[in-house]
């Protein structure tokens, strides 16, 4: 009788590292390098957010460093409580974006680019000497800029835009909220969710959708 092959033992987890400071080291000492990071590409209302950091030389204190991750990979509570520490320990950052307009007017990826660039020309003090960008493009920057893909969990100055990035979009989904509450912006951040693609259907665009967007033309062109 033949014999069962022995089942695989199971493999180990890999392991979890934090965001550190090998990307930004790598350019050599005394650069002035910021990270770029960007938040909400997907949803369906609602600008795209981009920021721009420039972290010391030293990067953020240990406890703060053990802390910060890729924004989408940590609890909003922990965002909040983070953001503030980034803020007060970064050397500059810097916050813009590009309205829903302009997503439609250049596409979500032209106006991600034109984001990012935004909170880049925006950082105070002197211009950074290189860029961390997150993802597989770079923004016309007029400096060295490197894309990291994944940065927002390899690099710590990316991982810090990232956070900021994504506190300063879900507040200003929050606020667009108060005056279009059937959407559940404050709960969704403009994402399509079941709840936002019902109250599409009932109530309809707003100036803040992304008319681009399929399920939101789709209704465009039901309502005319």
């Amino acid at each position: 009788m033949p014999r069962k092959a022995a089942s695989a033992a199971p493999r180990p987890p890999l392991p979890r590292y934090r965001p550190d400071l090998s990307f930004e080291t790598a350019f050599g000492p005394g650069r002035r390098v910021c990270g770029i990071d960007e938040v909400g590409r997907g949803p369906l209302a609602g600008p795209v957010v981009a920021a721009a950091v420039v972290l010391p030389p030293e990067g953020l204190p240990p406890e703060i460093a053990a802390l910060i991750d890729d924004s989408k990979a940590l609890a909003r509570r922990l965002r909040e409580e983070i953001e503030p520490a980034i803020r007060a320990h970064a050397l500059a950052f810097a916050i813009a974006e590009a309205s829903a307009q302009e997503i439609d007017e250049l596409n979500i990826h032209k106006a991600t680019l034109l984001a990012m660039k935004r909170a880049y020309l925006a950082l105070p003090g002197a211009a950074p000497d290189a860029a961390l960008i997150d993802g597989k493009f770079v923004p016309d920057l007029g400096c060295e800029a490197v894309a990291v893909v994944k940065g927002d969990s390899r690099s710590q100055s990316i991982a810090a835009a990232s956070i900021l990035a994504k506190v300063a979009r879900d507040s200003e989904m929050l606020r667009l909220s108060a005056t279009h509450p059937h959407y559940g912006w404050d709960r969704n951040a403009g994402y399509p969710t079941p709840e936002h693609l019902a109250a599409l259907g009932v109530h309809g665009v707003t100036p803040h959708h992304r008319v681009s967007f399929a399920p939101v033309a789709r209704q465009k062109a039901l309502t005319g």
